[in-house]
């Protein structure tokens, strides 16, 4: 199969009716299998589209057909949740019958997913994809000059992690300076999301936005008071190493202070670079999976020949990276920018473990199971970061043990900073009335909380408490960050338990990504035989046995 070859057809509401009375049809004759297996071919068949849609436009956000298109996705999107919405209401009704040809875990999905969206707020759903568009292409648009080039928000990435303290400067410098020239506009653009999402929580019932958010995250197994609860053990067990490191590092280097553009610069002698170019990369990745598990690379394979990826930076593509996929073919996709750094074997291995999980769970019985909840699925992507260490010789070459002790480091002082966004976040929508100057304040606050070590020098903007600008979860996936972190605990215990028996580990994982979102975040823990974040103790445990991996504890 080749990414070419896919094709949805452009839903409209018409043909969407049609569809749509056909299932209702089949449910009021009590024909529940035949409208479950209609209701999600349907499914598929849209979301497929959606999926295409979205990445032809992240590819090239200045294209005028593809922007169009994902106009009219963002115009469609309200519009097939009201009938998705009104099929899980109808099935709900008849739910001893509906139990019989659909999983428990299925109907609390439906319920919480009701719960999200009534025809009222169909405008604001709306309104709010135009807005978020907004911000990715004013990032995409960033256009810098910097050493003789002109540069968007990634190229700058490589310097920045220059052993050449004056260079990290510059492009820190550089870097900021974006942000504070158009500062205003991305006061602007978050004012509207917060008044948008406040407004739709309004319309359904809540007091505030965050309810609502986590119900969109389908977090049927917990709330923000267990997410409380793990903040606050991130701040006793974590930041404490993480001011550790930081300072053996000011150290190390004989800084007199350690400033946020030292930060990135993990390894005293220069954070290691890939063994090679992304055609390199790309190949000696076949070696390395097939070192790691069979399973692995084969899929990768596939993947490679089917041109499932697309990892070249370039100017007028949506900065970061993630994955996509196409239920009515069974396959994912990769969109990454990569830049030279060992940042490109990060999203690599990230990226592949969200693959490898869809392509593993393609043949779950409905769609809603495809992909687990995103903390979930987290853990996939993660998890292979941590169990390719043995084999990351294949893309690091003489630089991968650096790399390993590096990564490890990176993932440990990401936790604080994980926490603060996500604290933040339930500071902004507790308090929707705030001013852009009050919101700046709330996160320089949690900023010194989570990560008292940071010293911004003498760059202004991030310093004021600007920083939160430039993560694009805030903006485009409100909530959704804390899951990496609750991953990232997940992901230790299979680093964890990989450095015991790599084999039993690899099946162990293989089988979690079978299991695709079958079950709630912490019931996939319990069946993987992991402990969940949320125990008391776990987060302990695996910090300490990275503290021991680095020597600082």
């Amino acid at each position: 199969m080749y990414f070419e070859e896919i094709t949805a057809p452009r839903p409209t509401r018409e043909n969407l009716e049609q569809a749509y009375a056909r299932i209702h049809g089949a449910i009021r004759a009590g024909n529940f299998t035949d409208a479950m297996t209609q209701w999600d071919s349907q499914r598929r068949e849209t979301e497929s589209w959606f999926a295409l849609t979205y990445l032809h436009f992240s590819q090239d956000t200045t294209d005028a057909q593809y922007k169009a298109q994902r106009e009219y996705a963002d115009e469609m999107g309200p519009v097939v949740a009201d009938f998705d919405t009104t099929v899980k209401k109808a099935l709900l009704e008849q739910s001893a019958a509906t139990l019989s040809v659909a999983a428990p875990h299925a109907l609390a999905l439906w319920k919480t997913d009701i719960q999200t969206f009534d025809p009222a707020i169909a405008k604001d759903l709306e309104a709010e994809s135009r807005v978020e568009a907004r911000y990715t292409e004013l990032l995409a648009s960033a256009r810098i000059a910097f050493d003789g080039q002109t540069l968007n928000l990634s190229g700058l990435t490589p310097y920045s992690q220059s052993l050449d303290r004056s260079v990290r400067h510059r492009a820190a410098t550089a870097h900021w300076q974006f942000f504070q020239t158009h500062g205003p506009e991305l006061d602007a653009i978050f004012d509207q999301l917060v008044s948008l999402r406040s407004k739709m929580a309004e319309a359904l019932g809540d007091a505030s936005f965050t309810p609502l958010a986590y119900r969109r995250l389908r977090r049927v197994d917990y709330g923000p008071e267990q997410v409380d609860r793990y903040r606050r053990e991130i701040h006793t067990h974590v930041t404490p190493l993480v001011a550790r490191l930081m300072e053996e590092r000011r150290k190390t280097n004989n800084w007199d202070t350690l400033y946020a553009w030292d930060e990135p610069l993990i390894d005293p002698t220069g954070n290691p670079t890939p063994a090679g170019d992304q055609a390199f990369l790309v190949a000696a990745a076949q070696e390395m999976f097939a070192d790691i598990d069979s399973r692995l690379a084969e899929f990768y394979a596939q993947m490679r020949s089917g041109r499932f990826m697309d990892l070249t930076n370039r100017p007028t593509k949506a900065g970061g990276g993630f994955c996509t996929s196409f239920p009515t073919a069974g396959m994912p996709y990769i969109f990454a920018n990569f830049n030279g750094t060992h940042h490109d074997i990060d999203v690599f291995t990230h990226e592949m473990g969200h693959a490898f999980q869809n392509f593993q769970s393609r043949r779950q019985p409905l769609i809603d199971f495809l992909w687990p909840t995103m903390e979930a699925a987290e853990i996939h992507s993660m998890s292979l970061e941590f169990l390719a260490y043995p084999y990351i010789g294949r893309l690091m070459g003489a630089g991968a043990a650096r790399y390993r002790r590096m990564h490890l480091t990176a993932a440990l002082e990401f936790l604080p900073y994980g926490a603060c966004v996500d604290h933040f976040q339930h500071e902004v929508f507790a308090n929707r009335q705030h001013s852009a100057a009050q919101r700046h304040e709330i996160w320089r606050t949690l900023e010194s909380h989570y990560m008292p070590w940071r010293n911004w020098g003498d760059l202004s903007y991030p310093a004021s408490g600007a920083r939160w600008q430039s993560q694009r979860h805030i903006y485009c996936s409100p909530f959704y960050y804390i899951d990496y972190t609750l991953a990232q605990c997940a992901a230790l215990q299979f680093w964890r338990l990989s450095n015991q028996n790599h084999r039993q580990t690899m099946d162990r994982y293989v089988e979690l990504c079978s299991l695709g979102g079958s079950a709630p975040f912490t019931e996939l823990l319990k069946a993987s035989g992991l402990v969940s974040p949320f125990d008391a103790g776990s987060l302990e445990s695996v910090v300490q046995e990275a503290a021991r991996f680095l020597n600082a504890d």
